[in-house]
């Protein structure tokens, strides 16, 4: 495919939300037209026609204007650049919500450092918001600043969590999510990471934990939260690894309980 025209001398900040929201609005023109998808891990875990186009967009994209950056996406697009930087690319994120009819789908895009410096960009085509934040760059929203992620006792506060139900066979993951979660005052699920993480860079979210991610669901969304002033941590527990986002106070309280389960 034939990548859209792109705007000349963006930096890295604008190429990033160019890219997310033309990987978004790609895969929104061609949901009515998704009949069919593949299966990757499960049922619940699946790929369409749209992930592959909007994957292809961005990597055609970055081989032209960022050759010697590297390259790494969730539909398989891999390329070793010599630059110490990595794009890390989840063209819709929320696929099966994608697929069966929900809001709640996005692209995602990061730029990695060697030197451990992070970009993330996030595009919800459901609300036309575009999020984008990193070092050096607060968080934003279409444009505005969100704020800092507030910091409040976990009790107070609404999480959002997931574990696949598959896991909730084993007490060893099933015990800390539960701790965790009915540590907080209520929680919710999405269905999509990063869409869960951009609303918790927000505040919408006190805290957001999950187990076991891959960087493309991790890296955007923690650019966010850490670029509005939260905290992140990956814990890693009973043979599991999990990954907890949101404000300071929350993300101390979320770790305290996933650990009280060891």
């Amino acid at each position: 495919m034939t990548s859209p025209e792109i705007p000349e001398h963006l930096d890295d900040a604008e190429l990033a939300a160019w890219l997310v929201r033309s990987a978004g609005t790609l895969a929104a023109g061609m949901r009515a037209a998704v009949v069919t998808f593949e299966e990757k891990t499960s049922i619940s875990d699946v790929v369409t026609a749209a992930d592959h186009a909007a994957e292809q967009l961005v990597v055609e994209t970055l081989r032209r204007v960022r050759p010697d950056d590297s390259i790494l996406g969730e539909e398989g697009s891999s390329h070793t650049g010599t630059s110490g930087r990595t794009w890390v690319i989840d063209p819709v994120d929320g696929t099966y919500n994608f697929f069966t009819g929900g809001t709640y789908w996005c692209a995602a895009i990061a730029l990695k450092n060697d030197d451990g410096g992070l970009l993330g960009a996030i595009y919800h085509p459901a609300e036309d918001a575009l999020w984008i934040g990193g070092d050096g760059l607060p968080t934003t929203r279409n444009g505005v600043r969100t704020g800092e992620a507030t910091s409040a006792p976990l009790d107070q506060s609404c999480a959002s969590a997931y574990l696949h139900h598959t896991y909730l066979r084993d007490a060893a993951a099933a015990e800390p999510y539960m701790a965790a979660v009915l540590g907080a005052a209520t929680y919710r699920t999405w269905g999509s990471a990063s869409c869960e993480l951009a609303a918790t860079s927000a505040g919408i979210f006190g805290v957001w934990f999950q187990q076991g991610l891959p960087e493309w669901d991790w890296l955007p969304g923690k650019a966010l939260v850490e670029a509005a002033g939260g905290d992140t941590a990956v814990v890693h527990l009973n043979g599991y690894r999990w990954y907890v986002a949101g404000g300071k106070a929350q993300v101390a309280d979320a770790v305290a309980l996933l650990q009280s389960r060891a």
